[in-house]
């Protein structure tokens, strides 16, 4: 398998996977990744790879492409939003081309909690069913255009 590149859908400092507030990624349950602090104000989320839409929901989205699935998740606990704050520009099934729109949202108008829970505006960008560990960003700590390379798979 060659390598794909996996590029940042937002705006925002890059995290490591171990730093989100949420178990399920922190502890690379979904897969391993990294994360995005995004910078706040609108923002126009892009597709991380080419493929696929496989599964598109206010707050996420998967894109599978070359045999590889890439999630993006829009904060932590926003499903409890019910879709409030997110516009959906990508249509499931479709195909697309890296950095193409796929949401609309604003990080800082997220509410702090929603049905009781923390909500938090990282996005993970995982890649689904890989070995855990094996991604390794150079972009750690560093401020990401969306577009810019967050990984290359191994």
């Amino acid at each position: 398998m060659t390598s794909l590149e996996v590029l940042a859908p937002c705006p925002g400092r890059v995290m490591a996977m171990t730093d989100v507030p949420d178990p399920v990624f922190a502890e690379g349950m979904v897969g391993p990744g990294v994360a995005i602090d995004p910078d706040p104000g609108p923002t126009t989320v892009v597709a991380p790879i080419a493929g696929t839409v496989l599964k598109v929901l206010p707050h996420a989205f998967v894109v599978l492409g070359e045999g590889v699935g890439v999630l993006v998740h829009l904060g932590i606990n926003t499903v409890r939003l019910d879709g409030e704050g997110f516009e959906v520009l990508a249509t499931q099934g479709s195909e697309v081309a890296a950095g193409d729109p796929m949401i609309t949202w604003d990080p800082s108008t997220l509410p702090s909690t929603a049905a009781g829970l923390d909500v938090s505006p990282v996005v993970p960008v995982v890649l689904m069913d890989a070995e855990k560990g094996s991604v390794a960003s150079d972009a750690l700590g560093e401020q990401v255009a969306a577009g810019d390379l967050l990984f290359a798979t191994p």
